[in-house]
């Protein structure tokens, strides 16, 4: 898959993260559609390093399921730090 159909599948998949994970974001949806393209891809490396299953095809349905797992993973990971640093200390 090329660089266009990684970016449109992570804006994609981003968007989804979003809606199973609502919240506050710092960013806004912006900041969630480019977490979902790291999320692709993260996901794509996990699918790859455990079960052998890579995001190689658009339309394959092991590629969006990677890719949203990815991307929950990638989103839960920016809040868990942007939380973080919200918390003041006085």
């Amino acid at each position: 898959m090329g660089i266009i159909g990684w970016i449109v599948l992570g804006l994609i998949v981003g968007a989804l993260a979003k809606a199973i994970m609502p919240g506050k974001d710092g960013g806004g949806i912006l900041v969630t559609m480019l977490l979902g393209v790291v999320g692709a891809f993260v996901g794509g490396l996990i699918g790859n390093w455990i079960f052998g299953v890579g995001i190689d095809r658009f339309w394959s349905l092991s590629t969006w399921i990677l890719a949203v797992v990815g991307s929950l993973i990638v989103l839960g990971v920016y809040r868990a730090i942007i939380g973080r640093k919200s918390v003041t200390r006085g």
